[in-house]
Protein backbone atom coordinates (compact mmCIF):
# COMPACT_ATOMS: atom_id res chain seq x y z
CA UNK A 1 0.00 0.00 0.00
CA UNK A 2 1.16 3.54 -0.72
CA UNK A 3 1.42 6.47 1.56
CA UNK A 4 -2.06 7.96 3.03
CA UNK A 5 -2.91 10.68 0.34
CA UNK A 6 -3.38 14.47 1.44
CA UNK A 7 -6.41 15.37 0.32
CA UNK A 8 -7.40 17.33 2.95
CA UNK A 9 -6.80 20.65 3.86
CA UNK A 10 -7.02 23.05 6.45
CA UNK A 11 -7.04 27.27 6.55
CA UNK A 12 -4.09 28.61 8.13
CA UNK A 13 -3.73 32.21 7.80
CA UNK A 14 -4.95 32.16 4.73
CA UNK A 15 -2.84 29.47 3.56
CA UNK A 16 -4.11 25.56 2.38
CA UNK A 17 -2.80 23.01 4.20
CA UNK A 18 -2.89 19.68 3.44
CA UNK A 19 -3.13 16.93 6.47
CA UNK A 20 -4.02 13.20 7.30
CA UNK A 21 -5.91 11.62 9.61
CA UNK A 22 -4.60 11.62 13.14
CA UNK A 23 -2.46 15.04 12.03
CA UNK A 24 -2.15 17.59 14.41
CA UNK A 25 -2.51 21.31 13.52
CA UNK A 26 1.14 21.43 14.15
CA UNK A 27 1.85 18.53 12.51
CA UNK A 28 0.48 20.16 9.04
CA UNK A 29 2.32 23.18 9.84
CA UNK A 30 5.54 21.82 10.51
CA UNK A 31 5.20 19.31 7.45
CA UNK A 32 3.85 22.18 4.94
CA UNK A 33 6.82 24.69 6.13
CA UNK A 34 4.26 27.03 8.56
CA UNK A 35 6.07 27.85 11.64
CA UNK A 36 4.12 27.90 15.15
CA UNK A 37 6.27 28.71 17.94
CA UNK A 38 7.22 25.93 20.70
CA UNK A 39 8.67 24.99 23.55
CA UNK A 40 7.35 22.31 24.89
CA UNK A 41 6.36 20.51 21.69
CA UNK A 42 8.61 17.78 20.43
CA UNK A 43 7.82 15.28 17.71
CA UNK A 44 9.66 12.45 19.84
CA UNK A 45 6.90 12.31 22.73
CA UNK A 46 3.13 12.18 22.57
CA UNK A 47 2.01 16.04 22.50
CA UNK A 48 1.37 17.72 25.86
CA UNK A 49 0.50 21.20 25.67
CA UNK A 50 1.74 22.76 28.91
CA UNK A 51 3.25 25.67 27.50
CA UNK A 52 0.60 27.36 25.09
CA UNK A 53 2.86 29.25 23.37
CA UNK A 54 1.42 27.37 20.22
CA UNK A 55 -1.85 28.60 21.00
CA UNK A 56 -3.71 29.08 18.06
CA UNK A 57 -7.31 30.81 16.86
CA UNK A 58 -9.56 28.14 15.03
CA UNK A 59 -12.77 28.90 13.98
CA UNK A 60 -12.36 31.77 16.36
CA UNK A 61 -11.52 29.81 19.81
CA UNK A 62 -8.29 29.35 21.01
CA UNK A 63 -6.78 25.87 20.82
CA UNK A 64 -2.97 24.60 21.15
CA UNK A 65 -2.04 23.35 17.80
CA UNK A 66 0.47 20.72 19.48
CA UNK A 67 -2.97 18.62 20.53
CA UNK A 68 -5.34 20.59 18.53
CA UNK A 69 -6.23 17.16 15.38
CA UNK A 70 -6.75 18.73 11.87
CA UNK A 71 -9.83 18.65 10.45
CA UNK A 72 -11.74 19.37 7.14
CA UNK A 73 -12.16 23.03 6.36
CA UNK A 74 -10.36 24.54 10.02
CA UNK A 75 -9.42 27.72 9.81
CA UNK A 76 -6.51 28.64 11.63
CA UNK A 77 -5.04 32.28 13.08
CA UNK A 78 -1.47 31.90 14.07
CA UNK A 79 0.76 34.88 13.11
CA UNK A 80 -1.56 37.65 14.47
CA UNK A 81 -0.57 40.60 16.41
CA UNK A 82 -2.64 39.50 19.16
CA UNK A 83 -1.39 35.65 19.16
CA UNK A 84 2.46 37.06 19.57
CA UNK A 85 0.89 39.51 22.16
CA UNK A 86 -0.33 36.79 24.17
CA UNK A 87 2.73 34.70 23.61
CA UNK A 88 4.97 37.51 24.71
CA UNK A 89 3.54 37.82 27.70
CA UNK A 90 3.51 33.83 28.58
CA UNK A 91 7.69 33.71 27.88
CA UNK A 92 7.59 36.94 30.14
CA UNK A 93 5.89 35.25 32.42
CA UNK A 94 8.18 32.33 32.29
CA UNK A 95 11.15 34.40 32.84
CA UNK A 96 9.86 35.95 35.95
CA UNK A 97 8.91 32.88 37.53
CA UNK A 98 12.77 31.52 37.46
CA UNK A 99 16.05 32.17 37.64
CA UNK A 100 16.94 33.09 33.88
CA UNK A 101 19.81 35.26 34.09
CA UNK A 102 20.84 34.65 30.59
CA UNK A 103 24.24 36.80 30.73
CA UNK A 104 25.28 33.88 33.77
CA UNK A 105 23.83 30.79 32.43
CA UNK A 106 25.55 28.29 30.75
CA UNK A 107 22.57 27.38 28.42
CA UNK A 108 22.72 30.80 26.95
CA UNK A 109 22.66 30.66 23.22
CA UNK A 110 21.34 26.93 23.63
CA UNK A 111 18.28 28.41 25.67
CA UNK A 112 15.22 27.66 24.21
CA UNK A 113 13.39 29.90 26.19
CA UNK A 114 16.03 33.19 25.51
CA UNK A 115 15.53 31.73 21.85
CA UNK A 116 11.71 32.41 21.98
CA UNK A 117 12.38 35.60 23.88
CA UNK A 118 14.21 36.83 20.87
CA UNK A 119 11.96 35.62 18.37
CA UNK A 120 9.29 37.90 19.44
CA UNK A 121 11.30 40.59 20.15
CA UNK A 122 11.14 40.48 24.17
CA UNK A 123 14.23 42.43 25.72
CA UNK A 124 13.17 42.58 29.47
CA UNK A 125 10.48 40.95 30.92
CA UNK A 126 7.84 43.30 32.22
CA UNK A 127 6.17 41.74 35.36
CA UNK A 128 7.65 41.79 39.00
CA UNK A 129 10.33 38.67 39.58
CA UNK A 130 8.64 36.06 41.69
CA UNK A 131 9.79 32.77 41.63
CA UNK A 132 10.73 30.53 44.67
CA UNK A 133 14.32 29.79 45.38
CA UNK A 134 14.93 25.93 44.97
CA UNK A 135 17.77 23.67 46.24
CA UNK A 136 20.43 22.99 43.01
CA UNK A 137 20.93 19.19 43.19
CA UNK A 138 24.94 18.27 41.94
CA UNK A 139 24.38 15.35 43.58
CA UNK A 140 24.55 13.10 40.37
CA UNK A 141 28.09 12.68 39.13
CA UNK A 142 27.51 13.65 35.71
CA UNK A 143 24.37 15.46 35.54
CA UNK A 144 23.58 19.31 37.40
CA UNK A 145 19.37 19.90 38.26
CA UNK A 146 18.78 23.78 38.62
CA UNK A 147 15.08 23.51 39.21
CA UNK A 148 15.06 27.38 39.13
CA UNK A 149 15.38 27.28 35.52
CA UNK A 150 12.67 24.44 35.04
CA UNK A 151 9.32 25.75 32.79
CA UNK A 152 7.45 22.63 33.42
CA UNK A 153 7.12 21.92 29.97
CA UNK A 154 7.49 18.41 31.34
CA UNK A 155 9.97 17.22 28.14
CA UNK A 156 12.22 15.15 30.98
CA UNK A 157 9.63 13.62 32.89
CA UNK A 158 8.10 11.98 28.99
CA UNK A 159 11.51 11.15 27.75
CA UNK A 160 12.56 9.17 30.62
CA UNK A 161 9.03 7.85 30.66
CA UNK A 162 8.31 7.26 27.05
CA UNK A 163 11.98 6.72 26.07
CA UNK A 164 14.35 5.79 28.57
CA UNK A 165 11.75 3.62 30.61
CA UNK A 166 12.71 4.79 33.54
CA UNK A 167 10.18 7.33 35.13
CA UNK A 168 13.13 9.55 36.95
CA UNK A 169 11.59 12.46 37.19
CA UNK A 170 7.87 13.67 37.71
CA UNK A 171 5.77 16.55 38.21
CA UNK A 172 3.92 17.54 41.96
CA UNK A 173 1.76 20.31 43.44
CA UNK A 174 -0.49 22.56 42.04
CA UNK A 175 -0.75 26.04 40.44
CA UNK A 176 1.86 28.36 41.96
CA UNK A 177 3.41 25.38 44.06
CA UNK A 178 3.73 22.61 40.76
CA UNK A 179 7.41 21.48 40.60
CA UNK A 180 9.43 19.06 39.00
CA UNK A 181 10.69 16.44 41.26
CA UNK A 182 13.00 13.58 41.31
CA UNK A 183 10.92 10.54 41.25
CA UNK A 184 13.84 8.59 44.11
CA UNK A 185 13.42 7.96 47.84
CA UNK A 186 15.70 10.99 49.16
CA UNK A 187 14.20 13.28 46.43
CA UNK A 188 18.02 13.71 44.69
CA UNK A 189 19.48 12.89 41.48
CA UNK A 190 22.34 10.88 42.10
CA UNK A 191 20.13 8.60 43.84
CA UNK A 192 18.07 7.71 40.75
CA UNK A 193 19.43 5.55 37.68
CA UNK A 194 19.55 8.22 35.38
CA UNK A 195 22.49 8.10 32.82
CA UNK A 196 23.79 10.82 30.76
CA UNK A 197 23.21 8.91 28.07
CA UNK A 198 19.48 9.15 28.57
CA UNK A 199 17.15 10.85 26.23
CA UNK A 200 16.10 12.85 29.78
CA UNK A 201 19.24 14.41 29.81
CA UNK A 202 19.06 16.30 26.70
CA UNK A 203 16.03 17.13 25.73
CA UNK A 204 15.95 20.29 28.42
CA UNK A 205 14.99 23.48 26.88
CA UNK A 206 16.72 25.48 29.07
CA UNK A 207 19.17 25.75 31.75
CA UNK A 208 17.80 23.40 34.38
CA UNK A 209 19.53 19.93 33.36
CA UNK A 210 22.84 20.06 32.39
CA UNK A 211 25.70 17.99 31.84
CA UNK A 212 28.56 18.02 33.65
CA UNK A 213 31.97 18.83 32.69
CA UNK A 214 30.86 20.52 28.94
CA UNK A 215 30.27 23.90 30.14
CA UNK A 216 31.49 26.62 27.60
CA UNK A 217 33.53 24.24 25.29
CA UNK A 218 31.29 26.14 22.44
CA UNK A 219 31.83 29.25 23.05
CA UNK A 220 29.02 31.71 23.58
CA UNK A 221 28.37 33.61 20.21
CA UNK A 222 28.72 30.39 18.35
CA UNK A 223 26.22 28.30 19.70
CA UNK A 224 23.05 27.29 18.21
CA UNK A 225 20.45 30.33 18.38
CA UNK A 226 23.58 32.20 18.11
CA UNK A 227 23.64 31.06 14.47
CA UNK A 228 19.81 31.05 14.01
CA UNK A 229 16.97 32.25 15.09
CA UNK A 230 14.53 30.19 16.97
CA UNK A 231 12.23 29.36 13.53
CA UNK A 232 15.31 28.46 11.61
CA UNK A 233 16.40 26.06 13.74
CA UNK A 234 13.16 24.52 14.66
CA UNK A 235 12.06 24.28 10.93
CA UNK A 236 15.32 22.65 10.45
CA UNK A 237 16.05 25.55 7.47
CA UNK A 238 19.38 26.04 6.14
CA UNK A 239 21.50 28.76 4.69
CA UNK A 240 20.91 27.56 1.14
CA UNK A 241 17.26 28.37 2.08
CA UNK A 242 17.58 31.94 2.18
CA UNK A 243 19.35 32.29 -1.05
Amino acid sequence: MGAPSLSKVITIDGKSIPFTDGQTIMDAALAAGVYILHLCHNPEFKPHGSCKLCTVNVNDRKMTACTMLATEGMVVENDTQELNSDRKALVQMLFVEGNHICPACEASGNCQLQAAAYYLSMMSPSFTQFNQSHEVDASHPDIFLDLNRCILCELCVRASREVDGKNVFGISGRGIGTRLVVNSASGRLGDTNLSVSDRAAHVCPTGAILIKRQGYKIPIGQRTFDQKNIREVQMGISESDHE
